[in-house]
C-alpha cells in the first residue's frame, strides 16, 4: 500500500474536508501514515477548508501505534518524534476539526482524537490510553492533552490503569462532545461541519486561535491576544457582510464568503 493510500482526504463541495485512516485492518498509525497524515496537514493548513472531519471509517477510529515498529530506546525516539510531529499539525489545522468516532479510539488514537477540536463518538466507541498494559507511556501527546481534557486526576487513573472508556462515560468526562448511533455518525459530523464551513470562516479560525494560544498563556495575555483578533477580524469582507446584514434583516440572516 502506498503511503498516499493510507490517508485519504475528500475536499467536498460544501467546503468540508474529510480525512479519512486507511490502513486495513484497524488504522495502525504507523510512521508511514504518520507521515502521510502530516502531509495532509500541511495542505489543510496552507489551503485550509471550511472545516474538517477525521475518521477511521465505520468499524473503528484507529487502535494505536503499530506495535511492530516498537524496540528499544532509538526506535521509541523515533516513533514519538513521528507521533509528535504529526499530532500537532493536526492540532494547527486553522480550520475547525472535528474527530468522527466508531469503535477503538485507543492509545494514538485517542491521542489523534484529541488533537481535534471536537469529537463525536458513536454509541459503540471506546477510548482509552493502554500503553501501561505494555509497560510504557503515552507518547504522542496523551499525557498532556488528556488531563487537559478531563482534568488531572481523571487521566492519571485512567493512563494508570490502562482502561477502556465508553461512549457513555467519555461523553461524561468531557473526553467525547456528543454521542450519537453508529448509523448516525458521520451524518452528524458532517451536518456540524457544513454549519461551521458555511458561516464566517476566517473568524472561526480567529475563535480556534484564541483559544488555543490563550489557553496556553495567563489571562492577561489572552485578553491581549483576544483584543488583537477582535480588531484583525474586522479586515475580513465576512465581518461587513455580517455587521450590514443584522442592521438591514437581523441576526442570523448572513451569507458569508469565507474572506
Amino acid at each position: 500500500m502506498s503511503n498516499e493510500s493510507l490517508v485519504l482526504v475528500d475536499r467536498r463541495s460544501d467546503g468540508v474536508a474529510v480525512v479519512t485512516l486507511n490502513s486495513p485492518k484497524v488504522n495502525a498509525l504507523s510512521t508511514a501514515l504518520l507521515a502521510r497524515l502530516h502531509d495532509v496537514t500541511r495542505d489543510l493548513t496552507s489551503n485550509p477548508a471550511g472545516a474538517v472531519v477525521i475518521t477511521g471509517g465505520d468499524r473503528l477510529f484507529a487502535a494505536g501505534a503499530d506495535i511492530s515498529e516498537f524496540g528499544g530506546p532509538s526506535e521509541a525516539k523515533t516513533i514519538g518524534a513521528a507521533f509528535h510531529a504529526a499530532l500537532n499539525a493536526v492540532a494547527a489545522i486553522p480550520s475547525f476539526t472535528i474527530a468522527a468516532v466508531s469503535g477503538y479510539a485507543l492509545g494514538g488514537g485517542c491521542e489523534l482524537s484529541m488533537a481535534c477540536d471536537y469529537r463525536i463518538a458513536s454509541t459503540k466507541a471506546v477510548f482509552g490510553q493502554p500503553e501501561i498494559l505494555l509497560g510504557i507511556i503515552p507518547g504522542g501527546g496523551g499525557t498532556q492533552r488528556l488531563p487537559r481534557i478531563v482534568g488531572a486526576s481523571r487521566a492519571k487513573e485512567i493512563m494508570a490503569t490502562g482502561r477502556q472508556v465508553k461512549a457513555e462515560e467519555a461523553l461524561a468526562i468531557g473526553l467525547a462532545n456528543e454521542v450519537v448511533e453508529p448509523d448516525a455518525l458521520m451524518t452528524r459530523a458532517l451536518e456540524l461541519a457544513t454549519t461551521i464551513a458555511s458561516g464566517a470562516t476566517v473568524a472561526t479560525r480567529l475563535i480556534k486561535q484564541a483559544v488555543d494560544q490563550g489557553m496556553e498563556t495567563d489571562l492577561a495575555s489572552g485578553l491581549a491576544l483576544e483584543l488583537q483578533l477582535f480588531e484583525e477580524v474586522f479586515h475580513s469582507a465576512d465581518s461587513q457582510i455580517g455587521v450590514a446584514s443584522f442592521l438591514e434583516h437581523g441576526p442570523g440572516k448572513a451569507s458569508f464568503t469565507g474572506k
